[in-house]
């Protein structure tokens, strides 16, 4: 059973900082590629981060500078390292694991950013 958790958010600060995880199982993990996408109500899911096995990590031009992505393929871990957190970065954050004939959503974790 293919499984993705994500932990970490919570409320923040602007200009805080974050650190989102994602635990995967029931996949090769190393063989997907790992990316970090956000949603806010109403609006279109939007991608944040991704990253393949011994890739170069791609970034939305809207966290560039600000956010890393990091993958963990022994713990089969994804992570997001969010710094100089903005109020427009309130969202649902969901781990997404795909490749070829296969995408793997998590049920997302709420990181709200409020003073």
């Amino acid at each position: 059973q293919v499984t993705l958790v994500e932990s970490g958010g919570g409320l923040v600060q602007p200009g805080g900082s974050l650190r989102l995880s994602c635990a995967a199982s029931g996949f090769p993990f190393n063989a997907y590629v790992m990316d970090w996408y956000r949603q806010v109500p109403g609006k279109q899911r939007e991608l944040v981060a991704s990253l393949m096995t011994g890739g170069t990590p791609n970034y939305g031009d809207s966290v560039k500078g600000r956010f890393i992505i990091s993958r963990d393929n022994a713990k089969a871990m994804v992570y997001l390292q969010m710094s100089s957190l903005k109020s427009e970065d309130t969202a649902v954050y969901f781990c997404n694991a795909w490749r070829i004939h296969n995408n793997y959503w998590g049920q997302g974790t709420q990181v709200t950013v409020s003073s």
